[in-house]
């Protein structure tokens, strides 16, 4: 079961690494061409300028779960090292449950603004439905509150075994 669990993390990871490869190959790929439309054709892709702002969005966003999927999340720490383990590993945790419930409270917003999207049924670049290019925001939340609340779990398990184990239990 663990082995299968790590693989599947290992999937993920490397599914993540090639969505943002790809989104930051098309922004680059987009920005260069309208660069050259425009210098030397003094022309352009009205279309392109749009989708390039909606690409770094969505980049953005997946950037944030990638992050948030190795513990790797903007973090700031006042206190956190002048703890003693013990409390260091409770802190953690702490910090890992707000942050489960800040994300999943953006996931709400995020399904809200969609949904009024939805009900308003404009259309953005390339006669994309506004709604689809901005389903982003509860999709890339919803998976920072389900890796967040994995890290809650994971250093749950490492406070319950001891402070031996402390901080690095919780995958930060």
């Amino acid at each position: 079961m663990a082995q299968s669990l790590v693989k599947l993390k290992r999937a993920a990871l490397y599914g993540e690494e090639i969505l943002l490869g790809l989104l930051l190959s098309a922004m680059i790929l987009l920005a260069c061409l309208q660069i050259i439309l425009r210098t030397f054709f003094a022309s352009g892709l009205f279309w392109a300028d749009p989708v390039l702002r909606y690409l770094v969005i969505w980049s953005g966003l997946f950037g944030a779960v990638a992050a948030t999927g190795r513990g790797r999340h903007i973090a700031i720490d006042l206190i956190g090292d002048h703890l003693p383990p013990v409390l260091q590993g409770w802190l953690t945790l702490i910090i890992q449950l707000f942050s489960t419930l800040a994300a999943a409270g953006l996931t709400w917003a995020g399904w809200r603004f969609v949904a009024s999207e939805f009900a308003f049924g404009a259309s953005g670049p390339l006669g994309l439905p506004l709604w689809l290019l901005n389903s982003i925001f509860p999709l890339a939340f919803a998976l920072i509150t389900l890796r967040y609340l994995l890290l809650f779990f994971g250093q749950a398990r490492a406070v319950i075994a001891g402070p031996a184990i402390g901080r690095e239990g919780g995958g930060q």
